[in-house]
């Protein structure tokens, strides 16, 4: 009987455990480059398991593009990088239809989104009309070139990073777009300590090779195991109420922030934060899905999803503000 066939007869709990080993090594590869941020590669872990994509948000030098290279290049997998510039155009992103004399056809000249993962660097360098380029690709998992579609291999994912809108020569990503990743993660600097590491380990040693440690097929029998995690009703009843309050607050017993909110998680905010829960419990080694889990990632997953006021700019309030007012309130079960 073939490894794959005796996953199929062992206990979820048991997979999982046995799964989570390779999780651990991809951890362990990750860490020779990547010192301290354990809050990034936790979330990039969890993009890869959901087969999801991933915007990295901080200012520059905190490893972001090194982070998602290295997450990449640790699987065997094809990978390609896109630096985001204002002069960039759509068809350097999704390709081109080039004419043949010899044919006298037009032939598809694919572009570097053609990948198993995709490093979309400092994406909001480039224009709405460039960044658009990529919606398709994100949420139907295929590129038109011309008159032509073509299916994205799975698993494709976007690992975006961006600077913070207040920088010099940075473009806010469309709502569209801001909406097919996944998760927007916030990145912070490093702890004293840490960062002290880091200085040490670069100025002896530099950078490490990656060595891949997953394949494509394991990535794919990971997120089907992922999509096995248990979820309860009473799970996702809070995942719902959750999805909810940001659209109706009044509605949930939280009228004070109604004037705050200009539009609240869509769909895909529901969809994604159970998806996110269950990896969140499949890295934690369970088979079930818990409050905590839901807590975990809620503001990774719907930071991005909420529309503010100009009331809400005027108080200086953000996203995750409103959102922790809104955990804070609604009923765990």
């Amino acid at each position: 009987m073939l490894q794959n066939d005796l996953l199929l007869y062992t206990p979820l709990k048991e997979r999982v455990q046995q799964t989570s080993i390779i999780i651990k090594e991809l951890k362990s590869e990750i860490g020779k480059n990547i010192i301290g941020q354990e809050y990034m590669v936790e979330r990039l872990l969890i993009a890869l398991l959901g087969g999801g994509h991933i915007l990295l948000e901080g200012v520059p030098g905190l490893a972001k593009t090194l982070a998602a290279k290295t997450l990449a290049t640790a699987i065997d997998a094809s990978f390609s990088r896109i630096q985001f510039t204002p002069d960039l155009l759509p068809s350097d992103i999704t390709g081109t239809s080039i004419f043949n004399m010899d044919t006298n056809e037009f032939l598809p000249k694919k572009g570097p989104v053609f990948a198993n993962f995709v490093l979309a660097d400092e994406i909001n360098r480039a224009p709405e009309k460039v960044q658009s380029a990529l919606l398709e690709a994100m949420q139907e998992k295929q590129v038109t070139i011309g008159e032509h579609t073509y299916k994205l291999k799975p698993p494709f994912i976007v690992l975006a990073t961006q600077n913070p809108v207040e920088q010099h020569g940075t473009y806010t990503l469309p709502e569209a777009q801001l909406d097919r990743f996944m998760l927007k993660v916030v990145v912070d600097y490093p702890q004293l300590d840490e960062e002290r590491l880091i200085m040490r380990h670069n100025h002896k040693v530099g950078l490490n090779i990656t060595k891949p440690v997953l394949t494509v097929e394991q990535i794919l029998e990971m997120s089907k195991l992922v999509n096995d995690i248990y979820m309860d009703e009473k799970i996702e009843n809070y995942i719902l109420n959750i999805i909810f309050s940001t659209r109706y607050p009044a509605r949930f017993g939280l009228p004070q922030l109604q004037n705050y909110i200009k539009n609240g998680a869509s769909p895909r905010g529901s969809i994604n934060l159970a998806t996110a829960a269950r990896a969140c419990a499949f890295l934690n080694e369970r088979d079930y899905v818990t409050p905590e889990d839901v807590k975990e990632v809620h503001a990774d997953i719907l930071r991005h999803r909420i529309g503010l006021t100009y009331a809400a700019d005027a108080e200086n309030l953000t996203q995750d503000d409103i959102l922790k007012e809104i955990i804070n309130h609604v009923p765990v079960p």
